[in-house]
């Protein structure tokens, strides 16, 4: 969700400064890559809830318990 509202509040900030060569067939392009960009980055540049450690498969070896005698 943060990263479709990036990309609105993007397309938001290039309608508001009125650019010349920003007609309405660019501009529906520039949603589209911004909106693809965004997806792209908030599904591969995020690692995801887990540490590095654990996301990479290094979790330490469990305990060993012996039954009390």
């Amino acid at each position: 969700m943060a990263a479709a509202s990036a990309a609105t509040g993007f397309r938001t900030w290039l309608q508001s400064h009125s650019f010349g060569w920003l007609t309405p067939k660019r501009m529906r392009r520039l949603t589209l890559a911004a909106m693809c960009a965004a997806g792209l980055v908030s599904t591969v540049g995020m690692s995801g809830s887990g540490t590095a450690t654990a996301a990479a498969g290094h979790l330490p070896a469990p305990a060993l318990h012996r039954a009390a005698p």
